[in-house]
């Protein structure tokens, strides 16, 4: 194994994870579903927690495991978490009963993403997770920064896209989107940008300028 796979391995392990996120975790990938990667969820806590976030949306609940990472970083905060399928936010609501967290403080709404965003106020969250959909990444990302506030954080689990995106020779829609999202915010004098190797990768967006 390489230098940099034995960084990237030892950086995933060194997290410990919550019995809350680890049964939210083993759920989630039982049902074919792929969370956040234990590095990425403590990076999405401390962010949480180093903005002291109060509202939080998140496209793509899944079986909860990212939404236990903001809570585990931002405990009084109210997450507004989007995904089509009622299935997985019925088990999310599970893991966060089970880890303690009030019911006002999460607020789940089941549909298609891009029809709820627009629904949404503008500027007013602390945080702003992008997590659905990778085919509509560019557009929720978007929507994303419209949502946040100025300050506020968009993040992007999944950037790099299981290895795929720094391939040249792979060209399939999902990492060409990753790719033109990754040159068109590289540039953006509107958000301060950073691309961590944490999971898949984990793209952070401060938004800087109205």
């Amino acid at each position: 194994m390489a230098d940099k796979d034995l960084s990237w391995k030892f950086a995933e392990d060194f997290v410990v994870e919550s019995p809350q996120i680890a049964a939210a975790r083993a759920h989630s990938l039982e049902n074919g579903v792929d969370p956040v990667s234990p590095a990425a969820g403590a990076q999405i806590a401390v962010l949480a927690a180093a903005t002291n976030a109060s509202t939080v949306i998140e496209i793509g609940t899944g079986l909860g495991v990212s939404g236990l990472w903001v809570f585990a970083g931002a405990p009084g905060a109210t997450l507004t978490s989007i995904d089509i399928e009622l299935d997985y936010q019925q088990s999310a609501k599970r893991a966060f009963a089970d880890a303690g967290v009030p019911a006002n403080q999460a607020r789940l709404i089941a549909g298609r993403a891009l029809d709820v965003l627009p629904r949404m106020n503008e500027g007013s969250y602390d945080l702003v997770i992008v997590d659905g959909d990778p085919h509509s990444v560019i557009e929720y990302v978007e929507h994303g920064l419209r949502l946040a506030r100025v300050g506020g954080t968009v993040v992007v689990p999944h950037a790099l896209w299981k290895g795929r995106v720094s391939d040249p020779a792979v060209r399939d829609d999902t990492v060409a989107a990753f790719r033109s999202l990754l040159t068109e915010i590289a540039g953006s004098p509107a958000v301060l940008s950073s691309l961590s190797l944490a999971g898949d990768g984990l793209l952070q967006l401060t938004r800087v300028a109205e």
